[in-house]
């Protein structure tokens, strides 16, 4: 029997109650997801070489370059293929397993309702969030921009339901 004025037990990535909840969760989820890939991506980046790298960015390119030597896309990716070393592959592989990784498990932490883990995912993601901005800063990249948008949506949400966490905590 439920205790009068007690709130019930309530985690938003099980059943959302609000506009708000209903984003939160779909932002777990996407977040939870972006970590597998990122994840695989740098377990990726260990195992193939630089110049399967630029074999496979030349497969993809030569239809496109045939009917258009100038394309910006095909030539911007046979540059950046190009530009890849050994230890530029590391970094990117180190860089890509410490995210994924870290967002895997905050993003599962908070899924099953542990306070600190909205803590942690607020502070790593707003790490992240600064070194974006440094990167947007050095070299302005559309991409870059809507990952740090959407990380910086992923705070807002994740501070709003911490809160609410704590309230119903301590009205419990």
């Amino acid at each position: 029997m439920k205790k009068p004025g007690k709130v019930p037990d309530y985690n938003p990535a099980e059943r959302p109650r609000d506009l708000t909840d209903r984003a939160f969760r779909i932002s777990l989820w996407g977040k939870l997801i972006d970590g597998l890939l990122e994840t695989a991506g740098g377990i990726l980046l260990l195992i193939i070489t630089p110049d399967q790298i630029n074999h496979l960015a030349r497969w993809l390119t030569e239809g496109e370059l045939s009917e258009d030597p100038h394309d910006f896309i095909a030539r911007h990716i046979l540059k950046t293929a190009h530009h890849l070393t050994g230890a530029s592959l590391v970094f990117g592989a180190a860089y890509l397993l410490a995210h994924g990784l870290v967002k895997i498990v905050l993003v599962i932490e908070v899924i099953r309702d542990h306070i600190w883990a909205y803590i942690g995912l607020i502070g790593v993601t707003a790490l992240f969030v600064v070194y974006q901005t440094y990167r947007i800063a050095i070299k302005f990249s559309v991409s870059m921009l809507l990952l740090t948008l959407f990380d910086l949506l992923i705070i807002y949400l994740t501070q709003k339901e911490y809160r609410r966490n704590l309230a119903r905590r301590q009205a419990g």
